[in-house]
Parts: structure tokens; sequence; C-alpha cells
């Protein structure tokens, strides 16, 4: 009887031993999954500007440094630090006393633009803040929303039909890219009407198709029509991208994130590769 009482608790104490394993496993699985799945978010981010949706006003991404609006909410400001700072730099800064740094200036990995309204002291915090090769240039342009005016990656440049011929050749030379004066969608604020990286590309949705294939010709990247923050037409406003990492307006639907991730390319992008890639290029330019 005692032999049979000691039986049957090992077995209990088996059975309950085991069933806590198998719980322990399912919830370290389960843990994996979630690390996992966070680690992958990071290519695609939703946020808010002080409950403004409206993220590419506040920021300005490139391949080679960011720019976030000083003196927003810091949670704003940790959202790109924690994804990019690892990576790129990111600084805080004002563009003519103002926050609205994503629409008054433009730039890529090899420069930067901003408009006569920016003080020497902002001129001088940029310089002293982003990396050495970056061309930090302010230039005198009537139309000095640079940003709503002028969309760039590192090649090539759409620009507002009407800004001045010094300014296209300031365009040229500082960011390293050619110059074309174009409309989307008969749109003159090419800045504000589309997003595109080294990889690809998001336009006003009215684009037509003659368009598309226009664009995408002179960009030498794929584009698709479409919108952010549900249905905004203000593409350039509603996000900020590079070539491995974008951050849109947090009323950006699913059906909108699926296609920013997959015009952007933005799963199969590593920026361990790009850096590398990054690396190299300004190790041949030094040799």
């Amino acid at each position: 009887m005692v032999c049979l009482i000691k039986l049957k608790a090992r077995n209990l104490f088996s059975f309950w031993i085991g069933h806590k394993w198998y719980s322990f496993r399912r919830y370290l699985a389960d843990y994996l999954c979630q690390r996992f799945l966070s680690s992958q978010s990071w290519q695609l981010v939703r946020l808010q500007f002080e409950n403004n949706c409206e993220v590419g006003v506040f920021s300005k991404l490139t391949n080679a440094y960011c720019l976030v609006a000083i003196g927003g909410s810091e949670s704003f400001y940790s959202a790109f630090e924690s994804e990019l700072a690892d990576v790129i730099p990111v600084v805080k800064a004002s563009i003519g006393g103002t926050r609205i740094i994503g629409r008054l200036c433009v730039g890529n990995k090899n420069g930067l633009l901003l408009p006569h309204t920016t003080t020497d002291q902002e001129l001088q915090h940029l310089r002293n803040s982003l990396p050495d090769q970056v061309v930090v240039q302010r230039i005198e342009e009537r139309l000095s929303a640079l940003g709503n005016c002028i969309a760039c990656n590192d090649h090539v440049a759409l620009t507002h039909t009407d800004l001045d011929r010094e300014t296209e050749e300031m365009i040229a030379d500082v960011l390293g890219v050619e110059v074309f004066r174009q409309t989307i969608a008969g749109n003159i604020l090419v800045g504000s009407y589309c997003a595109f990286s080294n990889r690809g590309g998001l336009v006003h949705p009215h684009t037509s198709i003659e368009d598309l294939d226009e664009l995408s010709t002179l960009l030498q990247v794929p584009l698709v029509a479409g919108t952010v923050n549900r249905g905004s037409e203000v593409i350039g406003a509603g996000m900020t991208v590079n070539d491995w990492t974008a951050f849109c307006g947090s009323d950006t639907t699913a059906t909108e994130l699926s296609v920013i991730e997959s015009v952007f390319k933005l799963r199969e992008a590593q920026p361990s590769a790009i850096v590398d890639e990054m690396r190299k290029s300004l190790i041949d330019s030094y040799v």
C-alpha cells in the first residue's frame, strides 16, 4: 500500500514537472517569437509628434543622418534614436527658429541644403553635428520651403518648376544628383506629394500610369501611387524614409503600411550591409 502511494506520488510529481516544463517551453517559444517579431518591426515605425501624424514635417531622414525637431516630446526623438543611433547620428535641430524642419530642408547622404532663414547658430550646430563628409549649405532661394519644393535620393532630385537656376546648380553640386524639374499629378510641390529612397518610392495617388512610368525611368526605382495616414495624399509630410527604414504617422493603415514596406523593399533591407557599402564608398573616395 505504501509502495502504491509512493508510485502515484512519483507519477503525479513527474506529471507536474512535465506540465511545468511544457508550459515553460511554450512560454519561452512565445517570448522568442515576440523578440524576433519586435526585432523585425524596426524597419517600419508608426508614431506621432505631439498628437500630429505629419511626422515628415518634423523630421528629415537620410542614409547618413537624421534630423528631428528640437523641443518636441522626448518620445518622438527617442523613437528615432532607438532605431537609428547605432547606425547614423540622430540630431535635434531647428531651422529659422521653427520645428517644421522636414519641410524647410532637403538632403541626402552627400549634403544638406538649408533655406536663407536658417540662423548662423543653427547652421553651425548642424555642421558640427553631422558627419564630416556631409556638406551643409545655406542657400538664397525665394521658395524657402525646400522640403516642399524638392524631393531627392542619393542620385536624383525632382524640383519645383520655378526654382532659380542658381538653386538648381547648388542642388546638383551639394547633393551630387541629377536634377529634373517635374510635377507630380499636376502638383508643383513635388517634395510634398512623394517620398523615395534608392530602393523605391511612393507618389500621389492620382498619378497616372504614364507619369509613373516617366518618373520611375528618371529615378531608376520602382514607384507606386498611394497614400499615408489613412488616405492622406501629402506623402512627404506623412512619412520619412531611407534605404532601410521608414517612419510613418500613427494613422497609417495596415494596407498603407504593406504598400510602403513592399515598394521600399524594407524587409529585404539590411542596414549593416548598407553601412558597409557606404564605408567602402568613403574609403574608395579617400584612396
